[in-house]
């Protein structure tokens, strides 16, 4: 499925990415954390459908709770006391928030990866850097498009052993975990051989020579000035005020952040327009296409 913000050119792609991934993993206000969480939540349901919400639901939600669970357990600095675990330890409510705020931080982080797989193709991160670091982009390259590939080529060779009666799923324990490992054998002997067929055909192509030119698709036109103007006035106006203190939040001993100014409400404002952009185009992209319909 045709995306909109995948038509953008790829540095605006790469742009947004990098200033959202940055972002959600440095801003610790609730505020932001909420915002990243939301949005990247949402996006990458606009983006992968049904498959994203049940991901999202089934994985993201439960390693939200248990990684907010697990911080009060270990760590126990905080001045306001809930209550006291069994252990004797005090349960602070420093220390539940600040677990919820690292899990949700984790899990914005996660979905915001899920999107960048959708958005940023193999092809777009070696038109930006295969000039520059030529051996290190085709590594990058290869290294993100290799979790998909493995899970195709691993439900292949499953299906195949399936057929001789050497899956997973028959015999004992023991042949069963022999079957595992013929199948793992397997995959890592593929994964080598397609990483060395991979790097001769390139070599063979010429690629990471000097002087050597490439056809690329990609124009950067009207369209992805607009949209970069705003990612980096938005991103660069939230950097900026966290740099200036707009953004300060702390959890220990006790839990503070900056006042709530106009200037504040305008950081966060900005980091919201930032996270919800690539939204906002495809909502308005859909809106065209069901008026031209």
């Amino acid at each position: 499925m045709k995306h909109a913000f995948m038509g953008y050119h790829p540095i605006v792609n790469f742009t947004y990415f990098t200033l959202v991934l940055v972002c959600a993993m440095f801003l610790r206000h609730p505020a932001c954390l909420l915002i990243s969480l939301l949005c990247s939540f949402f996006y990458s349901v606009k983006l992968n459908g049904t498959k994203a919400l049940n991901f999202n639901l089934f994985f993201l939600v439960p390693t939200l709770l248990v990684s907010a669970l697990m911080n009060p357990a270990f760590n126990h600095e905080g001045v306001t006391i809930l209550a006291y675990l069994p252990s004797g330890n005090p349960l602070t409510l420093e220390s539940v928030m600040y677990g919820l705020a690292a899990a949700a931080m984790l899990v914005s982080v996660i979905s915001w990866f899920s999107c960048y797989n959708v958005i940023m193709t193999s092809d777009k991160f070696l038109y930006l850097f295969g000039r520059i670091i030529p051996s290190l982009s085709l590594i990058l390259s290869m290294a993100l498009r290799f979790v998909p590939k493995f899970k195709a080529q691993i439900q292949v060779v499953s299906n195949a052993q399936r057929c001789v009666g050497r899956d997973v799923s028959n015999g004992t324990v023991f042949q069963r975990a022999k079957n595992g490992l013929t199948i793992l054998s397997i995959m890592v002997t593929w994964t080598l051989e397609n990483a060395i067929e991979t790097a001769d055909s390139m070599k063979s192509r010429g690629y990471g020579r000097p002087g050597r030119t490439a056809f690329s698709i990609f124009t950067f036109d009207s369209r992805d000035a607009k949209a970069m103007l705003a990612i980096c006035t938005a991103g660069l106006y939230t950097v900026i005020g966290a740099f200036c203190g707009g953004l300060y939040y702390r959890y220990f001993p006790s839990m503070k952040g900056t006042a709530v100014t106009p200037y504040s409400i305008s950081v966060f404002a900005a980091y919201f327009i930032l996270c919800i952009t690539p939204v906002a185009i495809e909502l308005w992209e859909d809106r065209k296409w069901k008026a031209f319909k």
